[in-house]
């Protein structure tokens, strides 16, 4: 008769993970709210999901169609709310279905009463911002471009100071002197100061035919910021390899010959990991803090691209249009709130006393 299967490391960090509900909670929280961000186009856009008109049916989210493909005089893309109005009054049997919030992130509604912004009502939950634009749909917007930034710029960052760090922890002597060297004046540069100055110098490159090669946009900013993103979990990485690779099972590795590669990257690196699962939450907060920080200034993302930090800017300067301070700050609050959460339940869970081989 087999005893009972024995649990690794993991699957007991694992489980206690679960057990902080503060933490795990958070993170299914987040997780849902960002994937469910990728299907915005189809819940709250100003572009019809589908219509039929004359006995044909058209699918405008994924095909542009213009005005005039609807019997319409417009120039340009056609009103779907207005142009479903007009079909039922029409009673021709044509339709439009329009995604349940039928605004989009860059639309201008100047149809209401009074100059923009306008106040929350219940056309525009959150109000618009003062070119007219509805805020919950680009506070929405916002939080998938916000957490994918963080995420590959907190991804790249990884690889680059892992790969880093193991390199200087393993190899030790000159290579460990001089990338120190080197890293340390890298990481006296002044962050923020040199990322404004690197955006604000980068204007668009045209070749004939080809468009523009090089502008300030989302990648530029992710290339930009993991420059400086790597850099602090080197350290961390260095001092794990410098202590797993004093173990015997390297020593044992050695003598058997295997390659350096494979004694650094499946042999050590499976047991240096705490460090990176722990901070990893930490620099995605970091990371939007850097993006809003960037945006608030006028030196992130290029207009008119929905962000928290344009949004911030707007409440900054509309100080009396409360829903222009309340909404967008709160959204960055509760976001990094849920983040931070799963960062302490994370370093509690992965704390390598708990499963110390001394206790």
């Amino acid at each position: 008769m087999s005893g009972p299967r024995s649990e690794s490391i993991f699957q007991r960090r694992l489980r206690k993970f679960r057990r902080l509900r503060r933490g795990y909670w958070s993170f299914l929280l987040i997780l849902a709210a960002y994937l469910s961000s990728f299907a915005l186009p189809m819940v709250a856009n100003n572009v019809a999901l589908l219509v039929k008109y004359e006995g044909r049916y058209y699918v405008p989210l994924v095909t542009y169609q213009p005005a005039s493909a609807f019997g319409q005089g417009a120039i340009g893309e056609p009103d779907y709310r207005e142009l479903r109005e007009a079909f039922a009054r029409e009673g021709r049997g044509n339709w439009v279905v329009v995604p349940a919030y039928p605004y989009g992130p860059n639309e201008s509604l100047l149809d209401q009463a009074g100059a923009p912004p306008h106040a929350p009502s219940s056309r525009h939950y959150f109000g618009t911002d003062d070119r007219g634009r509805d805020v919950l749909v680009r506070l929405a917007y916002g939080f998938n471009i916000s957490m994918t930034f963080a995420l590959l710029v907190t991804s790249l960052g990884l690889l680059a100071g892992v790969a880093a760090g193991a390199l200087l922890g393993y190899l030790g002597g000159k290579v460990d002197i001089i990338g120190q060297r080197a890293i340390e004046i890298w990481s006296s540069l002044p962050f923020l100061y040199t990322i404004i100055i690197i955006s604000s110098i980068v204007v668009p490159v045209y070749l004939p035919g080809r468009g523009p090669l090089l502008q300030p946009s989302f990648w530029l900013l992710v290339a930009i910021l993991t420059l400086f993103d790597w850099m602090g979990i080197t350290y961390y990485i260095r001092g794990e390899f410098y202590r797993e690779k004093a173990r015997d099972y390297v020593g044992a590795a050695i003598v058997t010959g295997v390659s350096r590669s494979a004694i650094m990257f499946r042999h050590i690196l499976p047991n240096a990991l705490t460090p990176v699962v722990s901070f990893a939450p930490f620099m995605v907060v970091a990371n939007i803090g850097s993006l809003v920080a960037l945006d608030f200034l006028g030196f992130g993302l290029p207009a008119p691209t929905p962000s928290w930090g344009e949004l911030i800017g707007q409440g900054m300067a509309n100080l009396t249009k409360w829903w222009l301070v309340f909404f967008p700050l709160g959204a960055l609050f509760m976001t990094l709130l849920l983040v931070v959460f799963i960062g302490e339940a994370v370093r509690e869970a992965f704390d390598p006393k708990e499963y110390s081989r001394l206790r």
